[in-house]
C-alpha cells in the first residue's frame, strides 16, 4: 500500500537554546503543526502532493514567525523582495518567481507560473505584471510590516552588512519555509519560499527559487526543499545533488541527504539543512546547524515536530 507523507521546514539554524523561551518554542511548534495538518489533510483526502506542498507553504507564508510572505525581512531599501519555487516530480514541471513585491503568497504565484504560463522562472516587475493579470491576491506594505523584522533591519541599516536569519549574529533567527510530499499515487512535489536576507542589496537572489539548488522534485528519486546559506546551496547544487546520489550511486534517501548536508555542503563551509521525501513515502530531514524548524507526518506512523537536534 502506498505511503503518503509530508515534511515541512521553517528554516535551519534556530534561536540558541538559551534564548529560546517555552512560550516562543510553543509558538513555533504550533505554527508548524498547523501547516503540517493543513497539507496532510489534502493527502489524506486523496489530493495531490502539489496541492499539499502549496497549502503547507501558504500557511507558513501567512505566519509572521517565519521569513517568507508576511514575515519577510527588510532589504537595504526598506522594502521586501520575496522568492519562491514549486516543482512536481511526476513530469518535472515547475514554476519559480524572484524579487517579488506585494504578492500575499509568492508560492501561489510560482504555482500559477507552473500552470498558466509557458515559462518556468519569472522575476521582478514582469512577475508582478503576471500576478496582476492572473488576479492573484495582493497585499500592501502594512501587511508585510513586522516590528521585529524592522528592528533587525535598523540594527544594520546603512552598513555593508547583511544578515541571514539563521546566523549567530542575531538573537532572532527565522528562515526560509518549505514542504515536500508524497501522495497516494506515489507522486512527489516540493515547494520553497523565502523573504531573503536582511539588508540585502543589488537584487540578490538566493537558492530558494532556483531549481536544483534550493528546490527539486523527480518521482524517480526524491523531492527536496532546502534552507540555509543560499550562496553555498547554489554553488553545491544541493537539491539536485541529493537526487543524483540516489539515481547514479543507488543511495537511499537518508544516505544521500546526509551525505550532501553533512559532508559535501560542509566541505565548502556551507550551513543549513533540507527536507526530502521519495516516491515510497520515506522522509529525511538532515541539518548541520544547531537546529531546524521542522515537522513531518506519514501514514506509516511517523509524526514529528521539532526544533533542535534530538538527544
Amino acid at each position: 500500500m502506498q505511503t503518503i507523507s509530508l515534511a515541512i521546514h521553517g528554516g535551519a539554524g534556530t534561536l540558541i537554546k538559551g534564548a529560546m523561551t517555552p512560550e516562543k518554542e510553543a509558538g513555533y511548534k504550533a505554527a508548524l503543526a498547523e501547516a503540517l495538518q493543513a497539507g496532510y489533510q489534502i493527502l489524506e483526502s486523496g489530493g495531490s502532493s502539489l496541492d499539499a506542498v502549496e497549502k503547507a507553504v501558504m500557511v507558513l507564508e501567512d505566519c509572521p514567525l517565519f521569513n517568507a510572505g508576511k514575515g519577510s525581512v527588510f532589504t537595504a531599501n526598506g522594502n521586501h523582495e520575496m522568492d519562491a519555487s514549486i516543482m512536481t516530480g511526476q513530469d518535472r514541471n515547475a514554476g519559480a518567481v524572484s524579487l517579488i513585491k506585494g504578492v500575499k503568497n509568492p508560492i501561489h504565484l510560482a504555482r500559477t507560473v507552473l500552470e498558466k504560463s509557458e515559462h518556468v522562472f519569472l522575476a521582478g516587475e514582469g512577475a508582478l505584471e503576471f500576478a496582476k493579470q492572473e488576479n492573484l491576491e495582493m497585499a500592501d506594505e502594512a501587511y508585510f510590516y513586522n516590528e521585529l523584522r524592522h528592528q533587525q533591519w535598523l540594527s544594520i541599516k546603512d552598513s555593508d552588512h547583511f544578515q541571514l536569519d539563521h546566523t549567530k549574529k542575531t538573537d532572532s533567527k527565522f528562515g526560509t519555509v518549505g514542504a515536500v510530499a508524497c501522495d497516494r499515487h506515489g507522486n512527489i512535489a516540493a515547494a520553497t519560499s523565502t523573504g531573503g536576507m536582511t539588508n540585502k542589496k543589488f537584487g540578490r537572489i538566493g537558492d530558494s527559487p532556483m531549481l536544483g539548488a534550493g528546490n527539486y522534485a523527480n518521482n524517480k528519486t526524491c523531492a527536496v526543499s532546502c534552507t540555509g546559506s543560499g550562496e553555498y546551496f547554489i554553488r553545491a547544487v544541493v537539491a539536485y545533488d541529493v537526487s543524483c546520489l540516489m539515481e547514479f550511486k543507488s543511495m537511499s534517501l537518508e544516505e544521500a541527504s546526509q551525505e550532501v548536508i553533512q559532508n559535501r555542503l560542509k566541505d565548502i563551509n556551507g550551513d543549513g539543512g533540507l527536507i526530502a521525501v521519495d516516491a515510497h513515502g520515506n522522509i529525511s530531514m538532515p541539518f548541520n546547524t544547531e537546529g531546524m524548524y521542522r515537522a513531518c507526518k506519514s501514514s506509516s506512523g511517523r509524526e514529528e515536530i521539532a526544533i533542535y537536534k534530538e538527544a
